[in-house]
């Protein structure tokens, strides 16, 4: 049984709300994304059809929720610019924390979106929002290593550089990481 009981639908920063999606909305959004009704009394839209046309992370996280939807607390959540109420982006923890304690983080902003702050400004939200579970220790981030602009961000929280590694769908990736405690002692927690 999960000891770690702290969870937020909604977890603000300054100006983006990132909404939890449920695993049943998950489920539809992947096999059938023009459905609306996951949208329906929400405080949100998605004019971009953000995980609607490029699937994104869903290929991996829908399978994981049908086998044990406990998973999905860690998995997508929408990046809503709360001026309007757009979906900007999303993000997902790849799993819960690992036994080392590591756990890894995706994220995509839409294009249009982009080199706002809106990517740091989300990963600094989910870091500090994970860190309130003891058992996370390891933040870990990897990227493709021709997305220069997904490095700038990471190397500018000063994560380090640890491996390389070859994404099935990705290719070659940089592998960067950062312990809790350097986190906390820069970025403080959760407030």
């Amino acid at each position: 049984m999960d000891e770690w009981s702290h969870f937020e639908e909604v977890i603000k920063t300054p100006r983006l709300d990132l909404h939890h999606v449920s695993a049943e909305d998950l489920i539809t959004l992947f096999e059938d994304p023009d459905d609306l009704s996951i949208y329906e009394g929400r405080p949100y839209s998605n004019p971009h059809r953000q995980l609607m046309d490029d699937k994104g992370p869903l290929a991996w996280r829908v399978p994981q929720v049908k086998q044990d939807p406990s998973l999905n607390r860690w998995f997508v959540r929408w990046v809503v610019l709360r001026s309007s109420g757009e979906i900007v982006g999303s993000t997902s923890f790849h799993g819960a924390p690992d036994s080392a304690g590591m756990i890894e983080i995706g994220l995509g902003i839409h294009e249009t979106f982009r080199n706002n702050g809106y990517a740091k400004e989300t990963l600094l939200g989910m870091w500090r929002w994970v860190l309130i579970d003891p058992r996370v220790q390891t933040l870990r981030y990897s990227v493709s290593v021709t997305n220069a602009p997904s490095i700038r961000v990471i190397e500018s929280f000063g994560f380090h550089y640890k491996a390389e590694q070859i994404d099935e769908e990705d290719g070659p990736e940089s592998i960067y990481e950062m312990e809790r405690d350097e986190f906390l002692e820069k970025f403080g927690a959760s407030e």
